[in-house]
């Protein structure tokens, strides 16, 4: 089956069209800004939707006409379907063409040579090399890292909540195991006090100017350890998007050797280099009465309205009065709101698109909470991933708040 091509001028004639949709099959690290085949820029096509070609093969159909359906494609619209020159846009084509989308156009030229007209619009993600891929990770604990500094202290991390069992079952090579019990505990959850984070840091082998790669099995887990690290002052935290997953299905070699981390001295500064990533609950209270303040639920819709408090250890139900539901998932560990089917990040515009429904704008103080952290923390660094300024966690999260009677609570739909 032949699909009609569509020019570089015609299309950036198009591209104010609201009827027109742009489907980008590239995978997810180069629509956020990687530059996987050395493009002039990275990024894409402004207004494009992300649907990388290695989904296709893991969706059935009503998955799939689920997805289309949640990314805005119907019949009604015309696709513009694009990749890189060698991608097989013709597949993703005849996949729409199959599931009763008929007006469908192929984009030959590729983001290559779009990318290389600095008068055609793309966009990024802004803080996009704080999400690395699989390959950059190789490439990084192999050497072959381009323009690398090799004086610079680099860590891997496999962050879980204990699971040591798992890690010692196969692991990245080189990643030294991150148990999230070392820095947060019952009965609050919250994180330890700076004294005794500074000495797991030290112990780790953490300095303030070491290059940390967290990745894991579960995103809230590594998430909730790099607002950690980044509220003690670590200035380069990354995470590998899709986590250990997503190096398994890159096909790369796997270790069951244990990594004992080489402690240091010094993490060289005060900690905590970033306090305001991390609130406390008087901070929170202060948010929430300024008016450009917004307090964002991180919570399932059950919790947010009250008919599930969404642990056995909280008996409370509701949510914090005047804080926002910013979506997440369907319980308390799922975020399927801000995720796509294979774990990684969801397109950035579209939780941008989700938060601007909610008021949660970027001139706003933001702070996310949860039940104790760890799904406000995913929030919080896909934010900080959007070159968010004013964002933070409010740490005690619903546990602590529903613990004092005077403090307000909502329940219902708002």
């Amino acid at each position: 089956m032949e699909f009609n091509n569509i020019s570089t001028k015609k299309l950036s004639a198009q591209l104010d069209n609201p009827e027109l949709i742009l489907l980008d099959v590239r995978p997810s690290a180069a629509y956020n800004g990687w530059k996987l085949k050395n493009e002039t820029r990275g990024g894409h096509i402004r207004g494009a939707v992300n649907f990388p070609l290695t989904w296709i093969k893991d969706l059935a159909n009503q998955q799939l006409n689920s997805l289309l359906l949640s990314k805005g494609i119907t019949s009604k619209n015309a696709i513009v379907v694009y990749g890189y020159q060698d991608d097989n846009c013709s597949t993703m084509a005849k996949l729409l063409w199959d599931n009763g989308i008929r007006n469908v156009f192929i984009y030959e030229a590729g983001l290559g040579e779009w990318a290389a007209d600095p008068s055609l619009p793309m966009d990024y993600l802004t803080n996009y090399e704080k999400l690395v891929y699989p390959e950059w990770v190789e490439n990084l604990i192999s050497g072959r890292m381009p323009n690398h500094d090799p004086g610079r202290k680099q860590m891997l991390f496999e962050v879980n909540w204990q699971g040591f069992e798992k890690y010692e079952a196969g692991h990245i090579p080189g990643a030294v195991f991150f148990d999230l019990g070392s820095i947060e505990s019952a009965p609050s959850w919250n994180i330890h006090s700076n004294e005794k984070l500074l000495d797991f840091l030290l112990a780790q082998g953490i300095r303030y100017d070491s290059l940390i790669v967290l990745y894991g099995r579960n995103p809230m887990a590594v998430a909730r350890a790099a607002s950690v690290l980044m509220y003690a002052g670590v200035e380069d935290v990354r995470i590998l998007d899709g986590g250990y997953e997503a190096w398994l299905k890159a096909g790369y070699a796997v270790e069951t050797n244990v990594q004992h981390p080489v402690p240091v001295a010094d993490f060289g500064r005060s900690i905590p280099g970033h306090p305001e990533y991390i609130i406390d609950i008087d901070t929170t209270k202060a948010l929430l009465a300024d008016d450009q303040g917004v307090l964002v639920c991180a919570r399932s819709w059950d919790e947010y309205i009250g008919n599930t408090s969404g642990y056995d250890y909280i008996e409370a139900k509701g949510r914090i009065a005047g804080s926002v539901w910013g979506h997440s998932g369907s319980g308390p560990h799922n975020m399927e709101n801000y995720r796509n089917l294979d774990n990684t990040m969801r397109s950035y515009p579209e939780i941008e698109s989700i938060w601007q429904g909610a008021g949660i704008t970027p001139d706003k103080k933001v702070a996310f909470y949860c039940g104790s952290g760890w799904r406000a923390s995913e929030a919080f660094f896909y934010a900080y991933l959007m070159g968010r300024q004013n964002i933070a966690v409010y740490d005690g999260g619903w546990l602590e708040w529903s613990q004092d009677d005077s403090n307000p609570i909502s329940l219902g739909i708002p």
